[in-house]
């Protein structure tokens, strides 16, 4: 511990959720994770997580219905950082979820990078950004995104980051169809050939940085989406619907989640294709970009 950081007696923070702009698989590596470039990108729906000091290590849950031991990142989490800084501290963590789990939308992920960061300030650790992201990765691939958050391009497995100029905070509409996917089965359900058209990432990239993100939905893609939506018919007819409203949809992730971003459409069209799809029993979210990943309070 650094002798100038000071411990704390709460830590409240927001977990937000992300939308890959852009998913590309550009191949598989020879410890059987894929190689990938994306742009992933910060949205405003949130987890909420309080950190109390304890002298055990406990998870409570609010919003649904989730394993509270090690089966849970949150808790796994907690461990690493406990034996990564040789510590014999205890923490109660109260979280209120409100990102879907295995919808694509990096709940989990966003969970543990928001434990990382509020046990750095309770125990007052006083270890950087780029510890955070390496011990983060060593978790899950799309940690070290959350732990940084806003408009970021990522390769290697996801865990090679360079940050792109924020987007401003564009409208996103949310859909998640009411079951979920394996992100590991979409993985074993892809096949790459030579052949296979691949999304402009690069390109999307420097409209980001040109400012023109209108453009996107021109160039952009998910190589998983063709797998998630074979395997998931319901999937491919809602996106066909919304296709054909002149939306820009995506699939976020491995999915299930459905995206319409930066669209300009009437808020009563909103409202009425929102209400179709929850008499489907879909779950939708309306909201915004966001420009951070976290927000400690």
């Amino acid at each position: 511990m650094m002798a100038n950081e000071k411990k704390m007696d709460k830590v409240k923070i927001k977990a937000f959720a992300k939308v890959n702009l852009v998913l590309d698989v550009i191949g598989r590596r020879p410890d059987g994770y894929h190689e990938v470039e994306m742009i992933l990108q910060s949205i405003d729906l949130h987890d909420e997580l309080e950190l109390i000091p304890a002298s055990t290590v406990s998870l409570a849950i609010k919003g649904q219905r989730l394993p509270v031991d090690d089966r849970n990142i949150i808790v796994r989490t907690v461990k690493k950082l406990l034996a990564h800084a040789g510590l014999a501290s205890g923490v109660r963590i109260l979280l209120r979820k409100s990102i879907p789990v295995g919808a694509g939308l990096g709940g989990g992920s966003a969970d543990a990078a928001a434990t990382l960061v509020g046990l750095n300030r309770l125990w007052g650790l006083g270890l950087s950004q780029p510890e955070l992201e390496r011990i983060g990765a060593t978790l899950g691939a799309d940690i070290p995104f959350c732990l940084r958050g806003g408009t970021v391009l990522a390769k290697g497995i996801g865990e090679k980051l360079t940050d792109l100029p924020s987007l401003p905070s564009l409208p996103v509409f949310l859909a998640k169809p009411p079951f979920n996917v394996s992100t590991a089965q979409i993985y074993k359900n892809l096949s790459l050939t030579a052949a296979d058209h691949h999304p402009e990432v690069k390109r999307i990239a420097t409209l980001i940085q040109q400012g023109d993100y209108q453009a996107i939905p021109r160039y952009w893609g998910n190589r998983l989406e063709e797998v998630t939506l074979e395997l998931y018919p319901e999937l491919k007819t809602v996106m066909d619907w919304l296709l054909n409203m002149g939306l820009p949809v995506r699939m976020s992730g491995s999915g299930p989640t459905l995206f319409v971003f930066g669209a300009d459409w009437a808020p009563k069209r909103q409202a009425q294709v929102a209400a179709t799809l929850r008499r489907k029993g879909w779950w939708t979210y309306n909201g915004f970009l966001k420009a951070t990943g976290l927000e400690v309070n």
